[in-house]
């Protein structure tokens, strides 16, 4: 199976804003932008999967007029520091928190660990499923996780791995 994980245009945002789950507008450059990714996938996917936030939603539903929302899409949940900026949170608890994003959750968050079994679960399922070419719309922690996997990184190496807005890698699973 052909799997194409794409990540969402950019959103028009403060900068420093933790934005997680937050749904958050599209700057100007949405048309431009979605249009690359056009260029970068076939025409005629089979299935197309989509994180329930706006910034993903808005992006699938220019690639296909039917796709799928899938909770095991959304970006890491930053919980309470959602809508806060970096320079805003408490700093011992984001140092901490830095130190071991792995294990250790924002407050009231989740941890990478958590969030990579629930993208790992949903991508088992789908390649269970009997298709040829998929397109995933989602953030870059998502894929992050997914080629990170892939290419045997660990998961607390896996910033290493850089994700464009509006990247598109194509996988063969």
């Amino acid at each position: 199976m052909e799997v194409y994980l794409i990540r969402h245009t950019t959103p028009l945002i403060a900068k420093g804003l933790i934005y997680g789950r937050m749904n958050v507008p599209l700057a100007a450059s949405f048309e431009q932008e979605k249009d690359l990714i056009l260029q970068q996938i076939p025409a005629d996917l089979d299935q197309v999967y989509s994180s329930p936030s706006f910034r993903c939603q808005a992006l699938a539903a220019e690639i296909s007029a039917v796709y799928t929302q899938n909770e095991a899409l959304y970006e890491l949940d930053f919980g309470d520091w959602e809508g806060d900026t970096w320079d805003t949170i408490d700093r011992v608890e984001c140092s901490t928190w830095m130190e071991d994003f792995v294990n250790l959750a924002p407050p009231n968050g989740e941890t990478m660990l958590q969030m990579e079994h629930r993208v790992l679960s949903f991508l088992k399922e789908v390649l269970l499923q009997p298709f040829r070419q998929v397109g995933i719309v989602t953030h870059s922690g998502v894929i992050r996780i997914i080629l990170a996997h892939y290419r045997q990184i660990a998961l607390k190496d896996s910033f290493s791995l850089k994700i464009g807005i509006g990247e598109v890698f194509g996988l063969k699973l």
